[in-house]
């Protein structure tokens, strides 16, 4: 019996866990021979579909922690361990040929249970049960074993592909709040250009108003002294026109004038 084999603590509860699959995908079967609603029976096999990818997953855990104890089994243990994975692989692809039955008597669409990605050249869940029906254990269990390699390999590249984007994402964020800093002081600068324009504004605008008061008042001056000048002018060209009185302190009123010439002579 299986269930006889010296397995590890981590061994043993990965096969308990794949057996309680492959009982719930028997029963899973057996009640989908019930199901008469075709909606019901392709949810059904939906869920089924669930439980073999979860047999896969767990027959490749089954088969890592296999290689990890392999150096510290006999020989005749690693092989009963092996022809117990293959067993249950066998089993799987059984599971995996009855949905395929249900599958074309529902009509429905092949849906790809070992699937890689979506591309149209990998192999479907019908294909991989050809192919393995047609292979030996061994061989079987090395074409197992690489596509588990490949599968670690595409989640490493996976990994690295994630953490440069993370990397990257985290380079932009820094250069991203640099570029927001520098705007920052950039605006602040601006503001304070803005403001200093303001305030020259207003004081360009008041000197313009005091130089305006400024011309008014020497326009003024000019004004009153070339009205003088041409009074003077005036008194000098006719001294003896009384329509225009003298200006103060600049002739002597005329008795004076006659006085001092009377003066002069006398002297």
């Amino acid at each position: 019996m299986a269930s006889d084999l010296p397995m590890g603590p981590q061994l043993e509860q990965i096969h308990g866990e794949i057996r309680d699959n492959f009982r719930a995908l028997a029963n899973g079967f057996q009640r989908l021979d019930k199901i008469k609603d075709s909606n019901r029976q392709s949810k059904q096999l939906e869920e089924l579909t669930g439980k073999m990818r979860e047999c896969k997953r767990l027959i490749k855990e089954f088969d890592r922690e296999l290689k990890d104890e392999e150096g510290r089994n006999p020989p005749e243990v690693n092989k009963q361990l092996n022809d117990e994975k293959q067993s249950m692989i066998k089993e799987l692809n059984s599971y995996v040929a009855l949905r395929k039955t249900y599958m074309n008597t529902l009509g429905n669409k092949r849906v790809e249970l070992f699937d890689m990605g979506a591309g149209v050249s990998e192999p479907t869940a019908d294909d991989n049960f050809q192919v393995a029906s047609s292979m030996t254990n061994q061989e079987l269990i090395n074409a197992g074993t690489k596509t588990m390699d490949e599968t670690d390999q595409a989640i490493q590249r996976t990994q690295k592909v994630v953490e440069q984007t993370i990397e990257v994402g985290t380079q932009t964020a820094v250069t991203l709040k640099g570029q927001t800093d520098q705007m920052g002081r950039i605006v602040n600068e601006l503001d304070t250009i803005n403001f200093s324009i303001k305030k020259a504004s207003q004081l360009v605008k008041e000197i313009g108003r005091q130089v305006a008061t400024d011309k008014c008042i020497m326009l003024f001056l000019f004004l009153i002294v070339c009205g003088v000048i041409a009074i003077i002018i005036v008194k000098i060209v006719n001294p003896k026109n009384k329509d225009i009185r003298d200006i103060p302190g600049l002739a002597p009123p005329a008795p004076s004038r006659r006085l001092l010439w009377a003066a002069e002579h006398f002297i």
